[in-house]
């Protein structure tokens, strides 16, 4: 089993306080449902995790099986098994996607994997995600839908096997069907590999695909309530309201500030070459 600590964690962003002492613990095989109002701190925590470098950890810590997160680069958070599937993708003209994802494989293994079994693998896990055979050959999110941005992130999810998965809002933006073919292939990998998972949304229907094992909901920077699955319902169905009248809590105004990162950073050493 792997495990994510997190421990009194303070981050501002281009020196405004955003969180403000987050404590949460997620274990491999559980769902955490990460809720709160927008501009309270949720992707400010996920891109914390991953290594953004615009968020700044002024307090706090974060380790991942006993490693300290923070001392370490992004490309080597991903290598310990964190990913995280961008709620804002970025472009990457002259990069092909197939490049892309065979330098991000490469970069988790001992030996580079043989070019046969790495089209095998991906022509398979494009088919799994039921987009068209030829994104694999388009210049990374250039020029992709807002769907295709979100199922390629399923495609490097898929190809890189992480032990904790964070999905910021990845169902914005898809029509019924592709949030089907998105958590039907989540829960598939999760079957696989006992993988843990974070998730950021605002629906309900897709918390009722994937089925949280715990929520959070994140206001004014902290970690406020917890819970399961129902909680995540009660949220759906009432809103937030009655959580601030129960806590006593004034909403404070605050704006995340975001900024599209690719996984690119994942599969990049430290002399920036691929």
């Amino acid at each position: 089993m792997s495990t994510l600590e997190i421990r009194n964690l303070h981050v501002n962003v281009e020196d405004k306080e955003i969180l403000k002492g987050v404590d949460l613990t997620v274990n491999t095989g559980e769902v955490h449902a990460l809720m709160g109002p927008n501009g309270n701190g949720k992707s400010t925590l996920l891109m914390t995790i991953m290594g953004h470098p615009r968020y700044k950890v002024t307090e706090g810590s974060i380790t991942f099986d006993g490693q300290d997160v923070l001392a370490m680069s992004v490309d080597e958070r991903s290598k310990a098994g964190l990913f995280i599937a961008m709620q804002y993708p970025q472009e990457v003209p002259g990069v092909t996607n197939s490049d892309f994802l065979k330098a991000a494989v490469n970069a988790h293994r001992d030996q580079p994997v043989r070019l046969f079994e790495f089209i095998r693998l991906l022509d398979k896990t494009i088919a799994d995600v039921q987009m068209d055979a030829s994104i694999a050959h388009r210049f990374l999110n250039e020029g992709f839908s807002g769907g295709e941005k979100k199922r390629n992130e399923i495609i490097q999810m898929k190809l890189l096997k992480p032990k904790l998965a964070m999905l910021d809002e990845l169902d914005s933006g898809l029509d019924v069907d592709a949030i089907k073919v998105v958590a039907d292939n989540i829960l598939n990998l999760k079957r696989e590999t006992d993988m843990g998972m974070i998730i950021v949304s605002h629906y309900e229907r897709f918390y009722d695909l994937i089925r949280p094992t715990h929520a959070h909901v994140l206001i004014n920077g902290r970690i406020v309530e917890s819970g399961d699955h129902e909680l995540a319902k009660k949220i759906d169905a009432e809103g937030y309201e009655w959580l601030l009248r129960e806590k006593n809590i004034t909403l404070e105004q605050q704006e995340e500030v975001q900024r599209a990162i690719s996984l690119g950073t994942c599969a990049v050493n430290k002399s920036g070459a691929l």
